[in-house]
């Protein structure tokens, strides 16, 4: 299979086909940061291919194919860097209301840590319990099951966000000389702050950068803005899928500033509708992205192309 098709252009380098066999084509160390959410070993179900890691038959099946992919990150990925995953506990298959959940998070973990990743920090996104139960009709978070048994109430369980870095010394700082210059959540910055925005001098004066500093700092995350997606309703497909919902920009925004320089490669392997790669590029990163679903492929460069964002035609990895 490898690569069905690309679009490549001096910002970013978009691939369709199946990433464990494009990955390998990638050279070693160069990838800068890594961003993704894995499909959630069979929680929801995005193609009818068997190619699809979201269709493996056990979820020990789904790990021995995720474990490849970890692996080839880990090559690709600039020692002193990191790789960041996006994921949640898992409803065991076929429960009711209160049947229980998987440690999915930390069976990442544990296989990112035995590949050689150090693990170094979670962020937790809140979300919101009515939209929860509205999008995945979980009967746990029904107000009927307060009326007829609470014990067996359910939780909105946020999302996470997991951090690992590779071994070894980071051989480009990641630099803000003047802080952080632009927020990506729902938070008002005070107005009053606005003055010290890019502020040249010392930098333990620059309290809006601070400001800022502080709200991404924090391990829980509560003003994402759920719905600032890019769009992906073309993409679906009512005959194979269960499931579309693309990672918020705010939550991928705060990660690619933070983590990477401008310039830098930034990696989505399950590339969607192309969030993560967007994300990159538009704050001056260079995107690569890889899609199975030829459905989520086309609507990916249609969202990048469309934000105007289209380049000159090169060899990406010259």
């Amino acid at each position: 299979m490898a690569i069905i098709t690309e679009n490549i252009t001096e910002k970013y380098a978009l691939y369709n086909g199946d990433c464990c066999e494009v990955m390998p084509g990638i050279p070693d160390e160069s990838i800068h940061f890594s961003i993704y959410s894995p499909p959630f070993c069979g929680l929801y179900q995005y193609s009818s291919s068997e190619r699809d890691m979201s269709n493996c038959r056990s979820y020990d099946e789904f790990f021995e194919h995720y474990r490849f992919l970890v692996e080839e990150i880990y090559r690709t990925t600039l020692p002193g860097r990191l790789s960041a995953v996006h994921c949640m506990d898992v409803p065991r298959a076929g429960a009711n209301a209160g049947g229980g959940l998987i440690d999915f998070p930390g069976d990442i973990i544990r296989m990112h840590e035995d590949i050689g990743f150090k693990y170094c920090c979670r962020y937790s996104v809140w979300k919101e319990p009515l939209g929860v139960r509205n999008r995945t009709m979980a009967k746990g978070l029904a107000h009927k099951q307060i009326v007829d048994d609470s014990s067996l109430c359910d939780v909105a369980s946020a999302d996470y966000l997991l951090m690992f870095r590779k071994k070894g010394d980071n051989p480009i700082p990641v630099e803000h000389p003047v802080g952080l210059l632009e927020y990506a959540g729902s938070r008002q910055i005070p107005s009053e702050l606005q003055q010290w925005r890019g502020h040249e001098g010392k930098q333990t004066e620059n309290r809006y950068s601070h400001w800022i500093w502080r709200q991404y700092a924090s391990a829980f995350w509560d003003d994402v803005r759920i719905d600032r997606v890019l769009p992906f309703k073309e993409a679906r497909d009512e005959e194979d899928e269960r499931h579309v919902h693309p990672l918020q920009l705010d939550v991928i925004e705060r990660s690619i500033i933070l983590r990477s320089n401008p310039g830098e490669n930034v990696l989505t392997p399950f590339m969607g509708v192309g969030s993560e790669v967007y994300g990159a590029v538009i704050n001056g990163r260079r995107g690569v992205g890889i899609e199975l679903k030829p459905s989520y492929y086309n609507q990916a460069v249609a969202n990048v192309e469309g934000a105007g964002t289209s380049g000159v035609e090169q060899d990406f990895w010259r």
